[in-house]
């Protein structure tokens, strides 16, 4: 069975926790204060964080390779396209996503306003306003087909308020697509109680 070492306030965590219960398969989430970690966390990861995936003598780290690795290994439902290029494209989606979006997110988790935590409000606002215009006339980011795409951001989205990000009118696109992914049952049961209440 696959044991998650999930943080309880930790949106790559909850990434992981979501393709979990997408996949409804059997599976222990073990939870971990991120701010009182047992040893044997640097031991299974040499960065010292969370998530972690334990299956028998496979140990993963870093959230979307757990969740491509979670994906293959249950396929049904496929949440990574099965064409290559497609595929190709996503995991590129995933990587701007890492690198416009969630590259600010450790400043912002030191809850002040200092001039490094107000670029990264903007950073993630002008990111997500960028999106605004595929969702308008999409379901989710690939159209009719709900996808990783779909998984990795969620939990920034669920974030918003708690990070003090607000979005303009012209972003209400995204905000109807963020509440049909958080009308997801799998959504809702990847929610511990602290993340419930980080949203008004």
């Amino acid at each position: 069975m696959m044991v998650l070492y999930s943080g309880t306030i930790c949106p790559f965590s909850q990434r992981c926790r979501f393709v979990l219960f997408e996949k409804w398969m059997d599976f222990e989430i073990k939870d971990i204060d991120i701010l009182n970690k047992p040893n044997d966390i640097s031991i299974m990861n040499p960065y010292g964080k969370v998530p972690i995936l334990v299956e028998r003598d496979l140990v993963l780290y870093e959230s979307n390779i757990i969740n491509e690795y979670i994906d293959e290994r249950f396929p049904h439902p496929q949440l990574m396209p099965s064409d290559p290029i497609m595929r190709a494209r996503v995991r590129l989606f995933l990587y701007n996503f890492e690198k416009t979006l969630f590259s600010n997110i450790h400043k912002l988790e030191k809850r002040n306003d200092d001039i490094d935590t107000i670029e990264a409000r903007n950073n993630i606002q002008n990111g997500l306003i960028q999106l605004a215009p595929i969702l308008s006339k999409n379901k989710f980011m690939l159209g009719d087909d709900f996808s990783m795409l779909d998984i990795s951001i969620a939990p920034l989205l669920w974030r918003l308020d708690y990070y003090g990000i607000n979005l303009p009118k012209n972003a209400a696109p995204l905000q109807k697509y963020a509440e049909r992914i958080f009308s997801r049952q799998a959504y809702i049961e990847s929610l511990t109680p602290a993340e419930k209440i980080m949203r008004r």
